[in-house]
């Protein structure tokens, strides 16, 4: 169910609805008419409370667990409040220089990812997530072998001393002589650069004539460049950090939702998809309970914002994951800051 604008509510309605919400990320506790009375509520009998809690029910922003009197709100709910109540709590200048002190510790960039991971779950009393950059490794050289009548081995070998194999696929002409053409060729080309890079100037070469390659030769270059750039092998990789911050007191009393969640973070593969959606959309995302799919089974919520190096490129992405009753105030711009942070460092 959508949820209604913010203009369909009456005004105390707005001021009923925010306290019930706000509480209830506070406590992780459904809230009831005697509590939105008391000191600090709102100036309304406990009938008329009750009526308007009734009225927003019905709207399906709020719900009414087991056999509770109190009230929370519905992953509708929190949506309406995410994108048109919340008031965020911007980092303070501890906290800022904290997070970017943590992340600038020196070391391999593997390490800062782990400790952003952590510095993630650390803040949000949640998980916290990464996901590493997608490497593009430079080359320094390629070799061809004939393996029979139209398969060639192609071994790339990168600056940093990692080989990887290639099987090709090549017309049987292209065998023969042509191999030693096209290996010296490939390698002047890729030397120093990227897969991607290295294709892109390969390409220029040939359709515009300026190679010096036979015939053969350039079938052969042209097969190795289409299934060299659709490498499988580049595939995000997701480090999760504070699973047992899921494990709190709230958390006990629902334990089959916790299981379910940690479950979730098990499949590395579904959570990078997931998270793949803040990088193509290259703005923060935020995730509600059954607004998605993989945790709609366990009712849990994620923050996700990408990070880019300093041409602004978007290399990775970064956030958090926990219940719904997460303080999204809080942890929205913490998550922001982080990933601004991070992109400094990554560099």
């Amino acid at each position: 169910m959508n949820a209604p604008p913010l203009t369909d509510l009456s005004d105390r309605a707005r001021a009923i609805f925010r306290l019930v919400v706000e509480g209830y990320l506070e406590s992780g506790s459904p809230v009831g008419s005697k509590a939105l009375a008391g000191e600090g509520g709102v100036n309304l009998s406990p009938a008329s409370i009750r009526s308007v809690l009734a009225e927003l029910e019905q709207r399906g922003l709020l719900a009414a667990p087991h056999t509770s009197a109190g009230r929370m709100p519905t992953d509708s709910g929190l949506r309406l409040f995410v994108d048109a109540m919340m008031q965020v709590a911007e980092p303070t200048a501890e906290e800022r220089v904290a997070i970017e002190q943590r992340i600038s510790e020196p070391g391999p960039i593997e390490r800062a990812l782990e400790r952003t991971s952590a510095l993630l779950s650390d803040l949000s009393g949640a998980a916290g997530m990464v996901m590493v950059p997608r490497r593009e490794p430079r080359l320094s050289q390629v070799s061809l072998t004939a393996l029979d009548a139209n398969r060639v081995l192609a071994v790339l070998v990168g600056e940093d001393g990692h080989i990887e194999n290639r099987i090709l696929t090549v017309p049987g002409e292209a065998l023969g002589t042509s191999l030693e053409q096209a290996s010296n060729y490939l390698t002047a080309k890729v030397a120093g650069r990227t897969l991607a890079e290295a294709a892109q100037l390969i390409e220029r070469e040939v359709a515009s004539g300026r190679s010096a390659l036979d015939e053969a030769s350039r079938s052969l270059v042209e097969s190795g460049i289409a299934v060299w750039t659709e490498d499988a092998s580049n595939r995000p990789v997701l480090i999760v950090r504070g699973q047992a911050n899921l494990l709190d007191d709230n958390a006990l009393s629902d334990i089959e939702r916790v299981r379910s969640l940690l479950e979730d973070l098990e499949n590395k593969q579904s959570v990078s998809s997931l998270l793949e959606s803040a990088r193509e959309a290259e703005a923060m995302r935020i995730f509600i309970g059954s607004e998605n799919r993989l945790f709609s089974l366990s009712g849990s919520s994620v923050i996700a914002s990408p990070y880019r190096d300093r041409e602004g490129k978007v290399v990775g992405v970064l956030g958090v994951i926990g219940p719904t009753r997460l303080n999204y105030a809080r942890v929205v711009p913490m998550v922001d800051f982080t990933a601004r942070s991070l992109g400094k460092r990554i560099g």
